[in-house]
């Protein structure tokens, strides 16, 4: 067995919480494990040649949307991650990857969960970092009573929250609910998936605006899936026409409102659909200039026979999953595609993820 030098870690409850469990790996190491992950899916792929640039570094204490488990266990609460490979949830004092905004929240919140009748044995509570402020989603397993939704209001109020939530239904909001996403204004729902870091964000959003095609003009259109609140479709609006594509009806209507706000509404479409299960087609993609992705972890499965049986000169594919993206990527590959640029971005500091852009063209 090799063992390799470790340093120390930054976190009280590194190797028992499963979240960030690379904090001891030495700087060089981590980065270059972290870039030969993309590497190695490039090359398993089809790619071994592929330019890929030079890793982006985030460091921790940058990540805005931090989602905690929470359990009641003899009476006490904890509050917290899981345990790596478990359903335990580990308590924990800090966290180091977080916000420091919203790290400052844990022992409130485990004070408040502590006081809800509505919370039994398990819930979560998801906080996203908006432009106003923190906007905080409880979910409980049982019913909320009314004395609970009076300490969710009072802590909203103590803590001075953007909003704070039971699920998906708003329980107080005390200030605008905004968020910028490059070129549009949006008001996220409870619990909207954002990417975690803002630096993040900005890098993948840099990464596909340079993969687009060349000489795109007013009448080009480009074909977004799974556009999620609009983090790419703004952006990509400034230069063609965009379709967006994205399975969740909250999180259309929040792009839709963002692009009516942006005076965008004729540069940007947007098509709620469960890509899952009803896949744009070969036809739809037609006149398509390019298609951007950014599917969930598990990948784009069925929509991808569709992009390849389409054949647009451009597909830029954003990544969470190095696998998915080494078994989708072999696809273009047989399809005759190849690579021109891949960015590998380091979001999730202090684990062995990574998030990527990979531009593909027809050759």
């Amino acid at each position: 067995m090799i063992e390799y030098e470790t340093v120390p870690a930054v976190c009280r409850h590194f190797d028992v919480c499963g979240g960030c469990t690379e904090q001891d790996v030495p700087p060089a190491r981590y980065a270059a494990a972290k870039r030969a992950a993309l590497v190695e899916a490039l090359a398993h792929a089809g790619y071994p040649d592929a330019p890929i640039a030079p890793l982006l570094l985030i460091p921790m204490g940058t990540r805005r949307r931090v989602d905690f488990a929470a359990m009641r266990v003899a009476g006490a609460v904890r509050l917290g991650f899981h345990a790596a490979r478990s359903r335990d949830v580990v308590d924990i004092t800090e966290c180091p990857l977080a916000r420091p905004e919203i790290a400052a929240l844990i022992g409130p919140l485990r004070e408040l969960l502590g006081k809800l009748a509505g919370f039994r044995k398990t819930g979560s509570v998801l906080i996203n970092a908006i432009d106003t402020g923190l906007d905080v989603s409880v979910v409980l397993d049982g019913e909320a009573t009314a004395a609970d939704r009076s300490w969710l209001v009072a802590f909203a109020r103590a803590h001075g929250l953007a909003r704070i939530s039971l699920g998906d239904e708003p329980v107080l909001v005390v200030h605008a609910i905004t968020l910028d996403v490059g070129g549009l204004t949006v008001a996220p729902p409870p619990g909207a998936f954002l990417q975690p870091t803002r630096e993040g964000e900005a890098a993948i959003r840099a990464a596909v605006i340079a993969g687009l095609p060349g000489r795109l003009t007013r009448k080009s259109r480009i074909v977004e899936l799974y556009a999620g609140i609009g983090t790419l479709t703004g952006a990509i609006a400034a230069h063609a026409r965009v379709h967006a594509v994205e399975g969740s009806k909250p999180a259309c209507a929040v792009l839709e409102a963002g692009a009516r706000l942006a005076g965008l509404s004729g540069k940007i479409t947007v098509e709620t659909r469960d890509l899952a299960r009803r896949p744009v087609t070969a036809k739809e993609f037609a006149d398509a200039a390019g298609i951007v992705l950014d599917p969930p972890f598990d990948g784009a499965g069925p929509q991808m026979r569709a992009i390849i049986e389409a054949k647009i000169p451009r597909v830029i594919y954003v990544s969470c999953n190095p696998e998915a993206l080494a078994r989708e990527a072999k696809w273009l590959r047989q399809a005759g595609y190849e690579v021109l640029a891949a960015s590998p971005i380091d979001q999730f500091a202090g684990s062995v993820h990574l998030e990527a852009v990979v531009v593909f063209a027809l050759a």
